[in-house]
This record gives C-alpha cells, structure tokens and sequence, in this order.
C-alpha cells in the first residue's frame, strides 16, 4: 500500500518516528496534513504530477571525474549564452532539484498532491562502461526509494536502467521494481546516439523482460543527439527533445516493439513530441509504400494511440489536441519540476481546455496516473 506500513513496521527508511529528518523532507504526519491542505478544494481523487525530476547530490559527488561537455548533448550543442543561463538556472533551483521541503510547498501551491519521481536526465550515464552505469543506476534508484519512503503519501518513483548493457538493465529493472518496489523506469530516447531499437544495442531483452513485468518506461529525451543546426537559442532543448522523442516514438512503433511488447506502459514526455500533430503522414505511407510497412501489421497510428503522454505543452488548445488524438484516458498532468522548461500551473492549464468535461478533468489530473502508477485512491481518501 503506498500511504500507509503494517502495523509494527521496521523498515530502517521508513522513519516512523515523528521527530526524524529525511534530510530536508517531512514526517508522515505532516506530509499528510499538508497533503489534506493541498487538497481542501477538490474532490476525492488525488492530483498526481507524472513528470518532475530529482538530481543525486551524492551520484554527482561520485561522477566529478566525468566530462559532461564531451558526452552531453544539451551541453556539446549550446552556444555560451545556454551554459551560461543554465549554470544560473541550477544555482537558482538546486535546492528543489535536490531536496524535498521546497519541492513539497511548490506542490501544494500547485495543488498537486503526488508527484512521480524521476531521475534528472543528466544522470543517465549511458556513455560510462558498462559497470560502472549499472552501479550509478543503482544510487540513483536507492536514492529515489528513500525519498518515496520517507515521505510516501506524497511520491512514488521512477527509476534509471543502464541501457549501454541489455543484461546490467534488465538486472536493475527488476531490482527497481520488484525489490524498491519502483512503479517503473525512465530511460533516454536514445543510447548514446543510437536509436533504442538499433540492432547494436541489442535491447530486445530488455523490451521483453519489462513486457513481461508490464511496467511503465518513460520516454525522456535529453536534447537532440545530431544537434550541430540547433546550438543558439536553446533550441537543443526547446527544438531538439520534442523531435528527439518523436523520432523514438517512430522506431519503436515502425521496429515493432509496440506489436511484440503490448505490455509494457509507455509514457512519453512532453506531449509525446511532434509525432501526434502529423502522425498521418506516417499512416499514408505505411499504406503507400512496401519499406514502411516491413515489420508492423497495423497503421502507425494505431499503435501510437498505446501511447501515454504528458500536458507539458504549454496551451490549452494542443493539450486538447491530445485528448482528440489519444483520449482522455491516455493524457497526464506533467509539470517538467522543478525546470524553467516546465508548466507552472499545470491545473489552470487543463482547466482551460475547451469542451473537456468533469470526467475528463478528473482523469487527466490524477485518476489516470493514479491507476498507471498503482496508486492506492482508497488510502489517498484517508489522508484526505
């Protein structure tokens, strides 16, 4: 159960005593009663943030021998003036990258009463050999565990799989979910340049094994991986991970992973990218043409409606754009926390889509991630 131990519990991370510190975090009994304030206004369902970030200080503290400059693309492809913002945007926001009891009076300023955690993109490590990214993999995931167990009424998390290796992922994916009890992984759009369904990767394992455990993986790209055209501007980022994400998207589906694989739960950030606003494109050339239809069965778009996907789209008019295309079954509040890329009224932004009814509301702001990530409503409703 997500809010509430057994009776006697002894888990060491837990920290029933009332008076102990996670850190900067919050007992249970005052994540609760900030909790039932966040929520005074509303109804009984949870409001639940699929996409928000946490960044190790003690993983960063391990990795400073790392250049970054030479194996981060939001970094190789930026002009001086996007380091320079971005060194100031960290200073600004470290403290709720990091930490938790900023991160918890944001929540209940937005109204959001459980955020899914997931690791900072900056901490993939998939460019480290291998074992060394499953033991990074590992902290990271540890970490996450303890920020959801010191603090469980108000997250859940995702974890990181080191994807340079199909054995060490599968490895900690299950350990992630089977063992921190996880609800899934988040994972780049590509593996150090190659698309995730390159041969040379060889993570066809890995697809099958998280099939098999019906998991959620979260699609987040981490800029574009040929972005040389995209260096002013911050287009890397603003340009680049949508399209990044889009061409993910594409191989995964036109490479069959979603034909093979219908089990596992892809959510994909950042409203799924460009692919939803011209999917018909790839529909009448997978009927037109004997190349586009070699592997799958279906049209494409048949597929990409199995599909997840976050609100970070900033207006109202494309979030409706979603729900036309995937339903509202299929669309999740996401915030991008704690970035300056991110949606900071993510509530008044859905309430602002024309024509979506109670229901819908009510899905897209909780009850679908809620049901993704095995939230327990009949415990939220206690706390509330």
């Amino acid at each position: 159960m997500l809010y509430t131990c057994s009776p006697g519990c002894k888990n060491p991370h837990h920290r029933h005593d009332p008076d102990a510190s996670n850190g900067g975090g919050m007992s249970h009994a005052a994540a609760k009663a900030s909790l039932s304030g966040a929520r005074q206004a509303r109804g009984a369902y949870p409001v639940v943030d699929v996409h928000c970030h946490y960044f190790n200080p003690g993983v960063a503290a391990k990795t400073t021998d790392l250049d970054m400059s030479k194996n981060d693309p939001s970094i190789i492809y930026a002009n001086e003036l996007t380091r320079q913002v971005n060194v100031v945007q960290m200073k600004e926001r470290a403290s709720r990258l990091t930490g938790v009891d900023e991160r918890l009076e944001d929540m209940n300023r937005m109204g959001i009463d459980i955020q899914a955690i997931s690791p900072a993109p900056f901490q993939y490590f998939y460019f480290v050999e291998p074992e060394r990214g499953a033991r990074l993999a590992r902290e990271v995931n540890e970490g996450i565990a303890r920020l959801v167990a010191d603090t469980p009424s108000r997250f859940v998390g995702l974890g990181s799989v080191p994807l340079q290796n199909a054995e060490l992922a599968i490895q900690e994916l299950d350990y992630a979910v089977n063992t921190l009890g996880l609800r899934g992984v988040e994972i780049n759009t590509n593996v150090n340049g190659l698309n995730l369904t390159d041969p040379k990767l060889g993570l066809e394992p890995f697809f099958a094994r998280a099939n098999e455990l019906g998991t959620i993986i979260f699609l987040h790209p981490l800029g574009f991986s040929q972005g040389e055209r995209l260096t002013n501007h911050y287009f890397n980022n603003v340009i680049g991970n949508p399209l990044d994400t889009t061409v993910a998207i594409s191989h995964l589906i036109f490479d069959g992973i979603l034909e093979r694989y219908p089990k596992i739960r892809f959510v994909a950030a950042h409203g799924g990218g460009y692919i939803s606003h011209y999917w018909a494109r790839m529909d009448h050339a997978w009927r037109a043409r004997a190349d586009c239809r070699t592997v799958i069965s279906k049209t494409p778009s048949s597929y990409l409606r199995r599909f997840y996907v976050d609100t970070v789209v900033f207006e109202p008019a494309m979030v409706r754009h979603l729900v036309d295309l995937f339903g509202a079954d299929r669309v999740l509040l996401g915030t991008d926390y704690p970035y300056d890329m991110g949606e900071e009224n993510p509530r008044q932004l859905i309430a602002a889509v024309e024509n979506l009814s109670e229901e819908d509301l009510g899905k897209i702001e909780g009850l679908n991630a809620a049901g993704l990530l095995r939230i327990d409503l009949t415990a939220a409703e206690r706390v509330a």
